[in-house]
């Protein structure tokens, strides 16, 4: 770990706490478990979430409350994360535990999956953040563009999740 910031680590409670709250929802194809999958593969978050770069789990499986892991982003930014909530095929939720650039106070990503029947599942996608500086004046100027990158990136989650559902591609071991 290099430089570190501490975060203040957040509780679920967090998404009612905040004004910056971004929320996403897909309808996927896809079950539960093949959705979790894909959670828990490290390199998919790549190639869904744009500003992630890198993904190292730093706990062991099986993956639960308490488990970590590093989160390198576009502008050379470490999160470091603690998942707080863990119900495989139903949720997982994580805090920023610190980061590598002091400029994230609170930080919160919300997971659900309901699975609807029919061969497809609900994920709704909260993110919660606030942060620190100047950066905090301007975050109703950035909060339109947030809630736009979060869907259309959320949009690519259920693109990808759909073609490993499909066997359309494989997920890297790790």
């Amino acid at each position: 770990m290099s430089e570190y910031f501490e975060c203040t680590p957040v509780g679920l409670d967090f998404l009612e706490q905040t004004k910056n709250v971004f929320k996403a929802e897909e309808v996927i194809q896809a079950t539960p478990e093949q959705i979790f999958e894909v959670f828990e593969d490290a390199h998919s978050w790549t190639v869904w979430a744009m500003p992630i770069q890198h993904v190292e789990w730093t706990s062991p499986k099986p993956f639960g409350l308490g488990t970590t892991r590093t989160v390198s982003m576009m502008g050379g930014m470490d999160g470091y994360e603690e998942f707080i909530a863990w119900e495989p095929g139903k949720r997982m939720a994580f805090t920023f535990i610190g980061c590598s650039k002091d400029a994230t106070e609170r930080f919160l990503e919300d997971y659900r999956v309901t699975d609807l029947g029919d061969g497809t599942c609900r994920v709704e996608w909260y993110m919660a953040m606030e942060v620190r500086g100047f950066a905090s004046n301007m975050m109703w100027l950035t909060r339109p563009l947030m809630r736009m990158a979060n869907r259309r990136m959320f949009s690519k989650f259920r693109k990808y999740v759909e073609a490993y559902a499909a066997g359309e591609l494989e997920l890297q071991p790790g």
